[in-house]
């Protein structure tokens, strides 16, 4: 009669530690690579260099990502994470340049990373303490992603600002969802790579950055 219960403790403690593990060596790696971009936006930014252009930005990108994605599961998919977060670092150089040439840009740019690193913080450390399952959330934000990436494709080659405005703030409220998303997915055993979770975790924190970006720079009337 006890057996059963013998044998769902130690299962159950060996998840809670496998789960744990994957927290710690998921924001470690996060860390991580939150620097590494910033240094790289930083060289970017500095030495004035030019965008890689849309095509070569989402071929990288998606190359990139997928390279990861193969190699989630060796130490070679830490090499593909590195490189993936290093070129989006090299790609916000030049954004970071057009805010900062704005009589307010520098403002604007802090502003817009302290309000995504709040955001994060927030949200991350209110799903990690009420350990709620927001697992119900990963159809809409598939679809929503997908829909707002298409939007921002057509804003971009018809030059519709209205549009590129909508996209951003769409993203701004996805980003948020997807942060709560992957740390419930962490926390609950749906995400058992601490490769992709990062991964995850910091495209979240890059669109949300740059979203809150365009959004602060509207409001601000420099766009």
């Amino acid at each position: 009669m006890n057996k059963p219960m013998t044998n769902t403790i130690p299962r159950t403690q060996t998840s809670v530690l496998a789960t744990n593990k994957v927290i710690r060596n998921t924001y470690a790696l996060l860390s991580m690579t939150l620097l590494f971009s910033a240094l790289t936006a930083g060289v970017s930014t500095a030495l004035n260099l030019p965008h890689p252009g849309l095509l070569l930005t989402l071929g990288g990108y998606f190359g990139l990502l997928f390279a990861t994605a193969k190699f989630r599961n060796s130490s070679l998919g830490l090499v593909f994470v590195f490189a993936l977060t290093g070129f989006m670092g090299y790609t916000l150089g030049p954004l970071l340049n057009a805010y900062l040439s704005l009589p307010n840009g520098g403002q604007l740019v802090m502003t817009a990373m302290g309000a995504t690193g709040a955001i994060f913080l927030g949200l991350s450390g209110y799903a990690l303490t009420t350990r709620k399952d927001f697992s119900f959330m990963g159809g809409f934000l598939m679809a929503g992603i997908l829909v707002a990436f298409l939007a921002g494709l057509g804003a971009v080659f018809f030059e519709l600002p209205g549009l590129s405005l909508a996209v951003s703030s769409m993203f701004v409220l996805l980003m948020a969802g997807l942060i709560l998303y992957e740390t419930s997915n962490i926390i609950h055993g749906g995400e058992t790579n601490y490769i992709m979770a990062t991964v995850t975790l910091f495209v979240s924190i890059f669109n949300l950055f740059t979203s809150l970006l365009h959004l602060l720079g509207f409001l601000g009337g420099e766009e």
